[in-house]
């Protein structure tokens, strides 16, 4: 069975960091293209970074600069270093791993950031 478990959510002060973790079970990361979505309160699930198995990295615009997606193939895991957050930022994070027709999701971690 697959399991993606996120943590290192929680509340911070605008300008402060957090680092995301999402590590996974029952399934090789290391071949699978993974991404960081978020959904605001309200608002509809967005893309946030991709890390495809060969190395490709892309950002959203509203986070370039700040966040930094990495993965250790080792420790089966994706991380989203996010610096310099914003109250814009708060969202529930979710990680994704996706290899042809195959996507697993995991629960999701709050991030709030209070102004």
């Amino acid at each position: 069975q697959v399991h993606l478990v996120e943590s290192g959510g929680g509340l911070v002060q605008a300008g402060g960091s957090l680092r995301l973790s999402c590590t996974a079970s029952g399934i090789v990361l290391s071949i699978y293209n993974l991404e960081w979505y978020r959904q605001p309160p309200g608002q509809q699930r967005e893309l946030v970074a991709f890390i495809r198995s060969g190395g490709t990295i892309n950002y959203a615009d509203s986070v370039k600069g700040r966040f930094t997606i990495s993965r250790d193939n080792a420790k089966n895991t994706v991380y989203l270093q996010m610096n310099s957050l914003k109250f814009e930022d708060t969202a529930v994070y979710y990680c994704n791993a996706r290899h042809g027709t195959m996507s697993y999701w995991g629960q999701g971690t709050q991030v709030t950031v209070s102004s």
